[in-house]
């Protein structure tokens, strides 16, 4: 299983995965864009939507174990950091 940071950002006009950027101490982290906003867990949801889909998984197996309530999340995934990365570039 691996834990990937994500970073979201809601209310996007172009929903989808961004790419991997790095974060303020410079770790990676994915960018996922939602086109929902983030209330009553509504980004959330897209956000997991959007990595299942993604990521060619179901959304069961997408858990966002860290940061619920902020931009900067963790989720857990059913298989290695490098089979996420390979998925991606797929795409």
């Amino acid at each position: 299983m691996a834990h990937i940071a994500i970073y979201v950002t809601p209310r996007s006009a172009k929903p989808g995965i961004g790419g991997w950027r790095k974060d303020a101490d410079g770790r990676e982290e994915l960018e996922v864009r939602v086109a929902a906003a983030p209330t009553h867990g509504a980004a959330n949801s897209a956000v997991v939507k959007v990595v299942a889909k993604a990521l060619g998984i179901s959304r069961s197996e997408v858990i966002i174990v860290g940061g619920a309530t902020s931009r900067h999340k963790r989720v857990e995934l059913p298989f290695e950091a490098e089979e996420v990365r390979r998925r991606l570039m797929g795409q």
